[in-house]
């Protein structure tokens, strides 16, 4: 085999008093194909900017062959020195370059080139870092998180870029299916040491699960054997003094062998507080639209959510996605059409572009609110360095700010200020930013487990296809069109990719309404049907304020203590209100329904 382009061998880095390395290696042939992977805080983005050149290893060797390329792209890349997105851009090129290679990395990722780098977006940011690094088409690419912030044409784009491409690759992503397309070989980062698989991603998960599996069994035999030799020292007949003494000193080795093993990071303890059950009905949208000026990001869209439905709204950046979201959750207003919201909802939203983070706030100030070390989490407390613990903090981070933590862990934070608060809507925004695979796993075993109802955008095809029930996709001119399944399901009943580029004159024309037909008498609802139709919207009201009255009974002071047998009483009563409303509900949607059917 040819000797590797660069190679880190036996590497060592601490920070403070934490050994971040204490062994780990790379190579990088020519051409090659391999995925980083491992924990938030594991060593990942360091090992990459040691493989750059950026960061100097306490001990190691880094080997680079004379004339090799590399071009390297940070999770936040810096534009202070750059007045424009070409100036940033051409900036990376060497002499030896294809500054048109360049101006067409740019076109093809929908930045001219002009955007003022002071006022770039997260996505524009993360294209203008892409085409810096993919317009010399180096001999190396080392990419730390090249999806981030990128929506899927975007990501589709770059891995069509990146198979296509002859230099080596590197890649760090939360992206399960980027890296499955993507990687041929996995280096795993580990508690200090790296672990190296020829092959690529999808074959990952089940190989690490079974070396932590033989870990833990190597472990138990290494405890067992040590109770043996412990009941030997204490029961066993003495013979000669040097053979016992080393016999002694063979128990000090094992038991020291013990201290030393590093065990696995433990799991994220990731759970939501759930609040009263809704009705069955959690929205009913109604031929909804919305535009800016010319703009329009909504055209005439209907959908009915309920209970436990887990939806995934999807599109390009600037479709409209956060615009339909709020729409569909009450939070906006249509310009025209209705949206009808159910019966008890109490929503949560986990925005993940953690914009309410405060950068020099603590970590314990922002679980706490400042002033206690108590969270409150629904209606029970913890302490916040227990609470901590849960999302994988140490003790020793609590007074750190939250500038100073990573990506993955500003998520798990945002993640552990959430979630603390009760909700039975879960609005989830990117929530697969920056988190690793073992949080990703838990996110989504929450979302399954989850007895509310679910709204989240993500640009992730394996997290829509692990959670989503159904996706709202963006088909382009503010028309939105629903699928039932997740991504790959959607794919199979489009029969074609989403997202195509339309031209703006056409755009109008394609989801313009079909000539209107020859008005024919309609067949009408029964006089019996009607009557309910019209009066089961006063019939939903009063139960509503019925359900309102009975909470606000049961949550006075004393209310149970004074009276047990009436707040029984009351507990029933609720039930059965409720499901009067959630009844009524139902009746007039299919009343409502069959009417439109037969005015069509």
């Amino acid at each position: 085999m040819a000797p590797p382009l660069l190679a880190l061998r036996d590497i060592a880095l601490t920070f403070g008093s934490t050994p971040l390395f204490t062994s780990a290696d790379l190579a990088i042939h020519a051409r090659e194909r391999l995925c980083l992977v491992g924990r938030n805080g594991s060593g990942k983005s360091t090992l990459l900017k040691i493989a750059a050149g950026l960061v100097e290893q306490d001990a190691g060797e880094r080997f680079f062959q004379p004339g090799t390329t590399v071009r390297y792209l940070p999770q936040e890349p810096d534009f202070s020195a750059h007045a424009t997105v070409r100036d940033y851009v051409e900036a990376g090129l060497e002499e030896a370059d294809d500054p048109y290679r360049a101006q067409l990395c740019m076109e093809a990722l929908g930045l001219t080139g002009d955007e003022s780098t002071e006022r770039l977006s997260g996505g524009e940011a993360r294209r203008a870092a892409l085409a810096r690094v993919l317009g010399p088409e180096p001999d190396i690419l080392l990419l730390d998180e090249p999806t981030n912030h990128l929506d899927l044409p975007a990501i589709a784009w770059l891995e069509e870029e990146l198979a296509a491409m002859r230099s080596a690759i590197v890649l760090i992503s939360h992206d399960r299916r980027f890296l499955e397309n993507l990687s041929r070989k996995t280096l795993w980062v580990d508690r200090g040491v790296t672990r190296l698989l020829d092959k690529s991603f999808a074959a990952f998960e089940d190989w690490r699960d079974e070396v932590l599996a033989q870990e833990e069994l190597d472990a138990h035999k290494l405890d067992r054997k040590i109770v043996r030799e412990e009941h030997w020292v204490t029961h066993g007949v003495s013979g000669r003094r040097k053979r016992n003494m080393k016999r002694l000193g063979d128990l000090g080795t094992l038991r020291q062998q013990r201290a030393e093993r590093l065990r696995p990071q433990g799991s994220a303890q990731v759970s939501v507080v759930e609040a009263e059950t809704s009705g069955k009905l959690v929205a009913k949208v109604e031929k909804v639209s919305k535009a800016y000026g010319e703009r329009v990001l909504v055209d005439a869209f209907s959908t009915r959510i309920a209970r436990g439905d887990r939806i995934g709204i999807v599109g390009p950046n600037g479709a409209g996605k956060t615009t339909l979201l709020n729409i569909l959750t009450g939070q906006a207003e249509p310009d025209s059409g209705t949206v009808k919201l159910g019966a008890n909802i109490e929503m949560l939203v986990v925005d993940q572009k953690r914009m309410v983070l405060n950068p020099e706030t603590s970590v314990r100030d922002t679980l706490t609110g400042g002033g206690t070390d108590v969270v409150e989490i629904g209606e029970r407390t913890k302490h916040v360095l227990a609470y901590m613990k849960d999302f994988l903090f140490l003790p020793e981070q609590a007074g750190t700010p939250t500038r100073a933590l990573s990506g993955g862990e500003r998520g798990r934070l945002m993640l552990a200020m959430r979630l603390r608060h009760p909700s039975n809507l879960l609005v989830l925004d990117e929530p697969t930013n920056d988190l690793d695979l073992e949080t990703l796993d838990l996110l989504q075993e929450l979302i399954a487990d989850y007895a509310g109802t679910v709204l989240l955008v993500s640009h992730d095809r394996d997290f829509l296809d692990r959670c989503c029930t159904s996706l709202i996709v963006a088909e382009g001119g503010g028309a939105w069109r629903e699928y039932a399944g997740g991504w790959s399901d959607m794919l199979a009943q489009r029969g074609s990719p989403p997202f195509a580029k339309v031209d703006e004159g056409t755009r109008r024309k394609q989801i313009s309404p079909a000539p209107a037909k020859p008005k024919q008498t309609s067949a009408k609802l029964s006089f019996k049907e009607q009557h309910a139709l019209d009066t089961l919207p006063d019939e939903i009201a009063k139960h509503e304020a019925d359900i309102g009255k009975l909470n606000a009974a049961m949550a006075a002071p004393g209310a149970y203590e004074k009276d047990p047998a009436r707040f029984d009483k009351m507990v029933r009563l609720l039930a059965q209100t409720q499901a009067k409303l959630e009844e009524a509900e139902m009746r007039w949607l299919e009343l409502e329904e069959k009417r439109e059917a037969l005015a069509s």
